[in-house]
């Protein structure tokens, strides 16, 4: 039973409390960066990153919590270093949404290092792509296609509470690579894969075609912004530039449409 004994809790009354200031201050995304950790919110989603392995350093729990979310926190609790109890008025300052359940972990973000791209791997690259719920969709639909690593170059956060909410969980499991320079880049893993740039364009090449003919090279489809697209310096860095046929008026599509379509071209 949580809180029994087995897992004995501090219990936190008042919100100027110093964890509960820090824990709030973690939804900025400059205190995350600064500090290498992010909040995360929700029984399930905090179970789902106990479960992948995430370093939960402290949880936060409302007593209604403990009593409607006892499976879930059981699994939280197995994992973390420090358990509290907090006042139900406290969580309104850890939650990002409307109707919190009054479960909360400071969790360590993972290690940025650089993951090598595979023969025969398919990857997405998304270019300065902002909205933190195409960026959380993204990762959701990649990781239940089989999609190997998503690359970032800036962009979201994906460690927004948005964009958490979105992925449900893809995002701390999936494999992440963050290329800060996204023409270097392109240029410096250009021997082993293919790059596709994706354009709204009827005179690129239609991606289907494109990906048939990469073979067992690694391929990664890079797409772009949700207002500009992809910079003029990238499509030039790619080695084709691809395109979904589209018909009827519509111009373009949302990037996290887009990316799903070419997620499921590349491994189909």
């Amino acid at each position: 039973m949580i809180g029994s004994g087995v897992y004995p809790m501090e219990k936190i009354t008042s919100r100027s409390n110093e964890k509960i200031k820090y824990a709030s201050a973690l939804l900025s995304a400059s205190k995350r960066r600064e500090c290498g950790e992010f909040l995360l919110e929700g029984a399930r989603l905090c179970s789902d990153a106990a479960q992948s392995g995430v370093e939960i350093v402290r949880a936060f729990f409302t007593a209604d919590a403990l009593s409607r979310y006892g499976e879930y926190i059981s699994v939280i609790s197995a994992v973390c270093k420090e358990c509290c109890e907090i006042d139900s008025g406290i969580s309104g300052r850890l939650s990002d949404t409307e109707n919190t359940q009054g479960v909360f972990c400071v969790c360590k973000m993972r290690d940025a290092s650089a993951v090598p791209l595979k023969k025969g791997g398919r990857y997405l690259m998304l270019e300065n792509v902002q909205d933190p719920s195409n960026t959380g969709a993204i990762f959701r639909t990649c990781e239940a296609l089989g999609i190997d690593a998503l690359i970032l170059s800036g962009g979201c956060d994906i460690y927004n509470p948005k964009a958490l909410r979105a992925a449900m969980g893809s995002s701390l499991r999936m494999d992440v690579i963050f290329a800060a320079d996204p023409v270097s880049y392109i240029e410096s893993n250009s021997g082993s894969a293919v790059f596709l740039a994706c354009v709204p364009s009827a005179d690129a090449r239609d991606i289907t075609q494109a990906l048939k003919d990469c073979g067992e090279r690694a391929t990664v489809c890079v797409l772009g912004n949700e207002g500009a697209g992809l910079t003029g310096e990238v499509i030039s860095a790619c080695g084709e530039r691809v395109t979904i046929p589209m018909k009827g008026r519509a111009e373009s599509l949302n990037v996290s449409v887009a990316a799903a379509i070419a997620a499921w071209e590349s491994v189909k």
